[in-house]
């Protein structure tokens, strides 16, 4: 682990394998790394493995003001400090956010960025139609216990305390909706899931973020990757992202949720390489 000093914030980060530098943020916001860790990428590239401020080892805020433009200036200056001129920056879910934000507002520092089952915006629109998804993973599966336990963990979770436990439990109910198979995979993936793990910060303000009308800004290579099968960040949102970045490249894995690089491995790994190689 290393770290950095920013605006009196430490920001703590990890370094693995060799190869091109490529940034990985993970999502949230306050999930920990770990469980965006890829040893198979760091046989290829120098993955540096950021704990988000506000999450892990990193300082929490102390105005609670956790924007997508703090996230992507904290990110800049671990690429800055890692000395390299351009980097690659590797965005799951929220940290996808952050990787719109980066190229929007720091293109110098990029050789491209890697956008993994997100979307352009954050607010009441991304929940409501993750509610929607959920209500039709429920109807496919009818009398599943398993889908009773993803339905009732999505209605407690606007109600939970402010308590980790509370919520590691809850976003462990949550995981079969996050696959496309998770009866599949629930055996390949338990070391996997034993990294869960996250931080809450109760001062954390709700982070209002919107990118739509600003795609067309980005210049730098952009990698869109989605799962079919995503139910929060879908493959809708993902050709929204395509559709409006000039020059992207799309790559939808069809039989992944939330989480491609365990559903599909290689194609995942991949695509990644292959867009890295490119650029």
């Amino acid at each position: 682990m290393s770290e950095l000093i920013v605006d009196g914030v430490k920001v703590s980060y990890h370094v693995a394998g060799s190869g091109p530098v490529c940034l990985a943020h993970s999502g949230g916001p306050g999930i920990h790394f770990e469980y965006l860790r890829m040893p198979e990428l760091e046989h290829h590239l120098t993955m540096v493995y950021i704990e988000p401020v506000g999450t892990g080892n990193s300082d929490l805020l102390p105005d609670g003001d956790y924007s997508m433009e703090y996230y992507a200036h904290y990110a800049n200056e671990v690429a800055r400090q890692l000395g390299e001129e351009k980097v690659f920056f590797l965005g799951h879910s929220h940290g996808g956010f952050v990787a719109l934000q980066f190229a929007l507002d720091h293109p110098e520092s990029l050789a491209g960025i890697i956008v993994y089952d997100s979307m352009a915006f954050n607010g009441p629109e991304l929940g409501e139609e993750a509610g929607r998804r959920v209500d039709e993973y429920a109807a496919e599966h009818p009398g599943d216990p398993v889908a009773d336990q993803v339905v009732q963990a999505w209605r407690e979770d606007a109600d939970l305390p402010a308590d980790k436990a509370a919520h590691l439990d809850s976003l462990r109910r949550l995981l079969p909706v996050y696959f496309k198979d998770f009866r599949g995979i629930q055996d390949r993936i338990a070391d996997w899931m034993a990294t869960l793990d996250l931080t809450l910060d109760p001062n954390r303000q709700p982070s209002l973020w919107d990118v739509r009308d600003r795609l067309g800004e980005i210049t730098v290579p952009t990698l869109v990757l989605v799962g079919a099968a995503d139910f929060i960040c879908g493959e809708k949102f993902a050709r929204q992202l395509h559709d409006g970045i000039p020059g992207s490249q799309l790559v939808v894995f069809g039989e992944s949720g939330h989480f491609a690089h365990l559903e599909e491995p290689q194609a995942f790994f991949a695509a990644v390489l292959g867009f890295v190689s490119a650029h």
